[in-house]
């Protein structure tokens, strides 16, 4: 299925399952239950959002060797772990705002897991019964601040830092898919998470010894190599396989 948080054409926020054009919600609050099935919306009629509200989101830094080399870094020897609030979450076509304090922020194109129920100790061979499923992730990240700073909770945490979207779906192979990212139409980054250095389920179980993953948190499982800055005004357009487009402006 593939699943939406949206805004109704009265305003109200909804939740819901696409169908091709069309988006039917939920008669619950979240990604459960029964559907309506006498309401259906068009997708030209209502406003993607963010497609989940979360407690936090779990980023993975240097989950690409060849991202690490082009930074200059080493191969990490465990995953690299830090959190991003929910302030910096914004959904499909809503701006980046470049802050006043950073000459350079970068686009990271990624595949963000969303956890379907709360997990604490999972062990590696279960980690996929934790998942609802996958959508795009843009870690949003100022790089300059970045190379001042020895923890990186300022220069990711901005608000507007983190766009995701358009639709959760649990249709994928998230071992085997494309990652693509496109600046103005340019194309920046391509790689697939078959070059993660830590898969999946070793995430889940890791980070799940350390702190429990709440229903509808997010993991973004890092960037593959081509990051680059975006200037004011520039388009950026995160592509998945299987997950659509995500696309912002940098405002």
């Amino acid at each position: 299925m593939k699943y939406v948080r949206f805004f109704t054409p009265d305003g109200n926020v909804r939740y819901g399952i696409l169908d091709n054009d069309f988006v039917t919600p939920f008669a619950g609050s979240w990604y459960e239950g029964d559907t309506e099935d006498s309401v259906r919306y068009a997708l030209d009629d209502i406003r993607l959002l963010c497609p989940v509200e979360f407690s936090k989101a779990v980023c993975i830094g240097l989950n690409y060797a060849r991202h690490a080399e082009e930074l200059e870094m080493q191969k990490p020897a465990a995953p690299v772990v830090f959190i991003k609030p929910y302030t910096c979450a914004i959904g499909p076509e809503d701006e980046i705002i470049h802050p006043a304090m950073s000459k350079r922020i970068d686009f990271e194109a990624e595949l963000a897991v969303v956890m379907g129920r709360d997990a604490k100790n999972v062990p590696i061979a279960d980690a996929y019964t934790y998942v609802l499923g996958y959508t795009i992730a843009n870690d949003v990240t100022a790089r300059d601040l970045q190379e001042k700073g020895g923890q990186w909770t300022i220069c990711k945490g901005f608000d507007t830092f983190l766009p995701m979207g358009p639709y959760i779906s649990d249709e994928i192979d998230p071992e085997n898919v494309l990652i693509e990212s496109f600046v103005n139409g340019e194309p920046r980054q391509k790689g697939n998470t078959r070059d993660m250095i830590f898969d999946i389920p070793h995430l889940i179980s890791y980070i799940s010894s350390v702190m429990t993953l709440k229903k509808g948190d997010v993991i973004l499982t890092g960037t593959p190599k081509g990051i680059g800055g975006m200037e004011k005004g520039d388009v950026v357009e995160c592509v998945i396989e299987g997950l659509g487009r995500l696309r912002n402006r940098n405002a």
